[in-house]
Formats: C-alpha cells, sequence, structure tokens
C-alpha cells in the first residue's frame, strides 16, 4: 500500500465521520493518520481501542 493509497483511504474514513458513521483501523500508521485527521478537521470523536485495532466513534450532536 502506498502513502497516496493510505491518504485517500484516511479521507473516505473523515467522510464517514462527518456522515457521522463510525469507522474501523487496524494498523498503528493507518490509525495515526486518522487521528491526524480528525484533529485537523476538529471533529469530535471518542476512540475505542482494541487488541485488533481502534474503533472511532463521531460523538452526538447536541
Amino acid at each position: 500500500m502506498t502513502v497516496l493509497d493510505r491518504r485517500l483511504m484516511r479521507d473516505e474514513k473523515i467522510k464517514q465521520l462527518k456522515e457521522g458513521r463510525t469507522v474501523y483501523a487496524e494498523s498503528p500508521e493507518f490509525i495515526r493518520l486518522i487521528k491526524r485527521g480528525i484533529e485537523k478537521e476538529r471533529l469530535q470523536v471518542k476512540y475505542e481501542k482494541t487488541d485488533g485495532g481502534c474503533w472511532f466513534i463521531p460523538n452526538e450532536k447536541e
């Protein structure tokens, strides 16, 4: 997988989070990329780390 592919995948995951959908990532590098994207977009997201990866759960809008 190239860097470009990971960035495109990250962008798709960020898009899904913006739509209110929960996303999952397995590799530490991909988790890091998603977290950076979340910070850049200033999204309100909960993280649930598991043995196999990490769930990113958008916070409910109040």
